[in-house]
């Protein structure tokens, strides 16, 4: 099954700072039909204006894998971690027994970032964060971004304490890419700029892809985009 969930019916939160949607039950927005989809329990596309950000606040056991699609983030922890992540690369946070931490657009433009949760496989890992740039993401297939499948422990993606993986794609119009799920798995993404067709269905720009069921999927670019997708069990 291939189910189009569209952006106008996303959870939304506006402040002066932040323009948010949420792709499931986050905050203040509920839906008991959008609750995650196995472990991937948070999927949040934000815009945050300019010279402002999420000021230190403590997360625990989750694993939090942040792609940024326009300008860039800067993040602080308690650990003395700090950097700063720019459009096209990902960083993940463990926040295992407990982080606090900060994430400013220091930027002179607005930051657009998906904000990606995914619970681990056990409580009561060492907390940590690393960033990661991906200059060579190449056109017309997956690039694993971050993972914990046994079969990518000898990528170079960003390591996550679960059996999951965060993979982008980049597409030009009419490109198309076919990708293979294991028996068991399933699949949410996104695409960024443009409209796109999976096996057949039409998503628009920042409309959410919920793919169960399926042992493949083809995705046909309708302009120039990237894909961002994650791959549970």
């Amino acid at each position: 099954m291939v189910e189009v969930r569209s952006f106008s019916s996303l959870g939304a939160v506006q402040t002066d700072w932040l323009n948010a949607r949420h792709h499931f039950s986050f905050g203040h927005y509920h839906d008991a039909k959008r609750m995650g989809l196995g472990p991937l329990r948070v999927w949040n596309d934000d815009t945050i204006k300019p010279k402002s950000g999420f000021d230190p606040h403590p997360h625990k056991d989750m694993e939090i894998i942040t792609y940024v699609r326009k300008g860039a983030i800067t993040h602080t922890d308690k650990l003395g971690n700090e950097g700063r992540t720019v459009a096209g690369d990902v960083q993940v946070m463990h926040a295992g027994t407990g982080i606090v931490h900060a994430e400013y657009n220091l930027e002179d433009e607005e930051t657009q970032i998906f904000q990606i949760w995914i619970h681990p496989d056990r409580s009561g890992h060492a907390p940590g964060w690393s960033t990661k740039s991906f200059p060579e993401k190449s056109s017309g297939s997956f690039t694993i971004l971050a993972s914990g499948r046994p079969e990518d422990q000898a990528s170079e993606a960003l390591h996550l304490h679960r059996d999951a993986a965060v993979l982008g794609a980049k597409l030009k119009n009419g490109e198309e890419l076919t990708y293979h799920f294991d028996t068991g798995r399933q699949g949410y993404l996104v695409s960024t700029e443009a409209a796109i067709k999976v096996n057949g269905e039409d998503a628009n720009a920042r409309d959410g892809i919920l793919v169960t069921g399926e042992d493949k999927i083809n995705i046909r670019a309708l302009g120039d985009t990237d894909i961002v997708m994650v791959d549970v069990e």
